[in-house]
């Protein structure tokens, strides 16, 4: 038994919800590779609008739009020409509210992402500087400085840009502005008030229209201080990141948030924000506090083999400190700039219990990704088993589109195919995140597999027509109907936001308790674990002889909750 399961009736409506966000199962859609309703290759809102039913039907709470703002896509959209407009190959405002209002109407929430940081060259506030010249009021809204060496002709540090390369650009007049990305998304400069202001109008702009929330990437690094001399990358690499670093991580931060949760507030119900923040564990509550954003990512599992002790410590880990920040915990396998879990899960393991050649899958994917070394079919395993884990987690859980299909990263992406800007400063030694963001395959036949008539702005591979969306429709076994089926019991069985690990005398086998009776067993290993056939409600794999399989899940309730069929 895997999948097939009946509902009992639905449970009483408690006096008092708690915010929708505590509990969510949320949807990410990179939208350039969702759906494409116009055949020129990108996807596009109303392509989102066409699929509604299928996310409606997946059974989430809400969807998180990565950016859908003009953009020149030297990043991916993350480069935000204008951040209160759709791009006119996405589609248009008016696009933008039939698609809010059609996913209102199935009650799906909307999250929308915010890019503050840093906007791209195009933007019109950059164009003015550059235009302005040095000394004008224009510069002070990003951050240029005058160059070293002999007529400043070297960058004012040496510091590295994320994406590789120098994080300085020297423009025509000889200055130089930082750019901790692409060089086409240079840095703000968050003490200038014209940028606290424009902020505060985009986040009411957008609230205004409808949307629910607001993702917030990098929302560790607004802040800066400047102040000369400027360290060089070996002194800052030895400054401790314990809220006072020059660059990443300051406590000031959080007057920004303040500021926004202001805003965030004066609507009813409150807008919702999640953190990206690349921070050390023992800070990430800070941006979770409700005078914070409210909520933070937690990236641990992007980083965890699939490893019994390391899911146990991180879930104690990151429970902790969502109690300590008042907030709930966050839970996520994949996203747009990781490796699929899927692939990743089916990598060699060494000996350190790092996986090989690298714990993300990179040095795997700069050898041509290579066949030899990829288990497609226990990464599969694998990746179906710590979905249905997480998602009996208490707390929000954030699905990457195409991981309920069970897909596979892209390995072999031609360079001239290629848009990551990692790929291209780091002249290929970095692999970039292509192979993650390739357009989603609907049907197991026909143009894109059903993307959209006018190709795709990634190529997709052939193996994409066997886990196509048609294809595991017709699969009851598959994973996309695992997903259906997981989401729509736990909608039933979600309860509270604690839980209780039970000793399973076993160190390869976690099992943990919900406070309405509801558990949760994997395996992690391969030797099958016995447990009480009769209560299982789902299973990642099939079950036999009241043994859970090695490298599954599955989940245990009282016919009081559930009717098992």
């Amino acid at each position: 038994m895997t999948n097939s399961l009946d509902f009992a009736s639905e449970p009483p409506v408690p006096d008092a919800l708690p915010p929708w966000w505590r509990q969510a199962v949320v949807y990410q859609i990179y939208p350039r590779s969702f759906a494409d309703s116009n055949a020129d290759g990108l996807g596009d809102l109303r392509g989102i609008t066409s699929r509604i039913d299928y996310l409606d039907k997946l059974g989430i709470d809400a969807v998180w739009l990565s950016p859908f703002y003009p953009s020149a896509l030297a990043d991916g959209g993350y480069d935000v020409a204008d951040y209160r407009d759709v791009d006119p190959r996405l589609g248009t405002l008016d696009d933008f509210d039939a698609m809010l209002a059609a996913l209102h109407a199935h009650d799906l929430k909307v999250v929308v992402d915010i890019v503050p940081n840093h906007t791209s060259d195009q933007h019109a506030w950059f164009q003015e500087a550059l235009a302005a010249g040095r000394g004008s009021a224009a510069r002070e809204r990003y951050i240029f400085r005058e160059g070293s060496g002999t007529d400043g002709l070297e960058p004012p540090t040496d510091w590295l840009s994320v994406f590789g390369g120098s994080a300085w650009e020297r423009v025509e007049d000889g200055q130089w502005y930082l750019h901790n990305f692409a060089k086409e998304q240079p840095d703000l400069n968050w003490d200038h008030p014209e940028v606290h202001e424009d902020f505060l109008k985009t986040l009411r702009f957008w609230s205004d229209r409808g949307v629910d929330g607001f993702r917030i990437d990098v929302a560790h690094m607004l802040t800066k201080d400047l102040t000369e001399p400027l360290p060089s990358r070996d002194e800052l690499a030895l400054i401790p990141r314990d809220g006072n670093h020059p660059l990443i991580d300051r406590d000031d931060v959080h007057e920004i948030y303040a500021e926004w949760r202001e805003v965030f507030d004066s609507y009813d119900p409150p807008r919702t924000a999640v953190a990206e923040a690349w921070v050390h564990p023992s800070r990430i509550h800070l941006y979770a506090r409700p005078e914070s954003l409210g909520q933070a990512f937690n990236f641990d599992l992007l980083e965890a083999d699939f490893d019994a002790a390391q899911f146990h410590r991180i879930i104690s880990d990151n429970l902790a400190l969502a109690a300590q920040s008042g907030s709930s915990s966050t839970w996520v396998l994949s996203n747009h700039d990781v490796v699929r879990h899927a692939t990743r899960y089916g990598l060699p393991v060494s000996e350190a219990g790092a996986a090989a050649p690298t714990r993300h899958g990179g040095e795997w994917l700069l050898n041509g990704g290579d066949e030899s070394l990829l288990n497609r079919e226990r990464g599969a395993r694998r990746a179906r088993a710590a979905t249905l884990f997480i998602m009996g987690l208490p707390g929000s859980t954030y699905i990457y589109q195409g991981e309920e299909l069970g897909l596979h990263e892209v390995a072999s992406i031609p360079a001239a195919d290629r848009q990551d800007p990692t790929f291209f400063r780091t002249q290929g030694a970095e692999i970039g995140r292509d192979g993650c963001r390739v357009p989603l395959p609907w049907v197991a036949t026909g143009t894109a597999f059903g993307f959209g008539e006018g190709g795709t702005h990634l190529p997709q591979p052939e193996w994409f027509a066997r886990q196509a969306v048609d294809t595991e429709e017709r699969d009851p076994a598959s994973t996309l109907m695992l997903y259906r089926n997981a989401l729509r019991l736990r909608c039933t069985l979600q309860t509270g936001e604690s839980l209780e690990w039970i000793d399973t005398g076993r160190d390869d086998v976690l099992r943990f308790a919900r406070p309405n009776g509801w558990h949760v067993v994997t395996n992690f290993g391969v030797e099958p674990y016995a447990i009480d056939e009769s209560e299982v409600v789902l299973a990642s794999a099939d079950i036999a002889a009241g043994a859970v399989a090695g490298e599954t899940t599955v989940w245990l309730a009282p016919s009081t909750l559930v009717n098992d069929a």
